[in-house]
């Protein structure tokens, strides 16, 4: 918790931490504070403006939680640690849950449109699926397009990962591969099971990502899920594209298992694009390309992004009823509940840096 300032190499210490409470207007933190970089760069700046509790919990992505008063980042901090073990050799705590198995969740259907190009808030959807709606979003106002919680499932906790359509259309980004990959590792390092929401069209495209590190920083990510060994559920609720889908805890990754909404799309890339590229020539030689490709994506539609196409070339496990998820996940996971794995003897990973 920072309840005041911290500058220079001390700063490191809180970096080092598993999670950073900020109070707004009372803590900051930065390696050299205004006066210095006034002085070398010319650039003046508040200490708020260069390492308040807004800029590390929305720019940087050094601070996990920012609060406007010391009592609720308290009040926060104590319920975090509810949901935590005391160490790495305990699973987390169980709480009594009134909120039945069985619940069926019918307002999801409206919740997610069936149209893959219309947004949704994904937290919403969230809210439908853990006891009573109630979560711990983490990073909440970093890396927005992604989404990292830890909630409950009947009581028992678990770690969320899921796309946000309604920033950026849930593409991975650099900061969202860094964002999801920490969390995922956190998970794994206090044994909370991780489940895994997808509605991912793909990494953002564009010369800044690529040049930023994309692909490193993206394998940071597969690199987390590869690495854990918690127990690991992932559910496609619309389209799942390119690497995105792979990266985000595929059954080719090592999911234990994997289900789909009848809505679930999981290609190389959308209809539209993927048409263009395969029909191409035919495109270009039919003496109206418009109606020749409106046909090219219809037929690829048709044929290999119907709901059950995952399922017939074993992508998925199932195919299950939206209304049905709180459920199954909750099954699934006390199937899962104890699994063991044991990674190959070693010093220690490299992940990519």
């Amino acid at each position: 918790m920072m309840l005041g300032p911290c500058a220079g190499g001390a700063a490191y210490s809180p970096a080092l931490t598993d999670f950073v409470f900020m109070v707004r207007d009372t803590s900051q933190m930065f390696i050299t504070g205004p006066d210095v970089v006034r002085a070398v760069t010319g650039e003046e700046i508040s200490q708020n403006g260069l390492g308040g509790a807004d800029v590390h919990a929305e720019t940087s992505g050094v601070c996990h939680f920012a609060y406007d008063d010391e009592e609720t980042c308290l009040a926060e901090v104590r319920y975090l640690l509810a949901m935590l073990p005391q160490n790495n050799r305990e699973n987390p705590p169980v709480a009594a849950s009134d909120d039945p198995v069985e619940r069926r969740g019918e307002v999801l259907l409206d919740l997610v449109p069936a149209d893959g190009n219309r947004p949704y808030d994904m937290a919403k959807v969230i809210e439908e699926l853990v006891d009573d709606g109630d979560y711990l979003e983490v990073h909440e106002r970093w890396a927005r397009n992604i989404i990292c919680a830890l909630a409950r499932l009947d009581g028992q906790v678990v770690g969320i990962v899921a796309n946000q359509p309604q920033s950026l259309a849930g593409v991975l980004d650099i900061e969202a591969s860094e964002k999801a990959a920490r969390f995922v590792q956190m998970c794994d390092a206090f044994n909370i099971p991780i489940v895994t929401l997808l509605d991912v069209p793909g990494f953002l495209p564009g010369v800044d990502q690529e040049h930023g590190g994309i692909i490193r920083h993206g394998a940071k990510l597969l690199y987390a899920y590869c690495n854990a060994t918690v127990p690991r559920i992932s559910l496609i609720l619309r389209k799942a594209y390119g690497g995105a889908y792979i990266v985000m805890d595929s059954q080719s990754i090592g999911a234990d298992l994997t289900y789909a909404w009848p809505t679930n799309e999981i290609a190389v890339m959308g209809a539209e694009g993927a048409a263009n590229v395969i029909f191409r020539r035919q495109i270009a030689s039919a003496e109206d390309p418009e109606a020749m490709r409106a046909r090219m994506v219809k037929e690829y539609k048709a044929e290999l992004m119907h709901p059950y196409y995952a399922a017939e070339r074993g992508l998925v496990d199932d195919v299950i009823d939206p209304a049905e998820t709180r459920a199954v996940l909750i099954n699934s996971l006390a199937m899962l509940r104890n699994k063991h794995a044991d990674l190959p003897s070693r010093k220690h990973g490299n992940p990519p840096q």
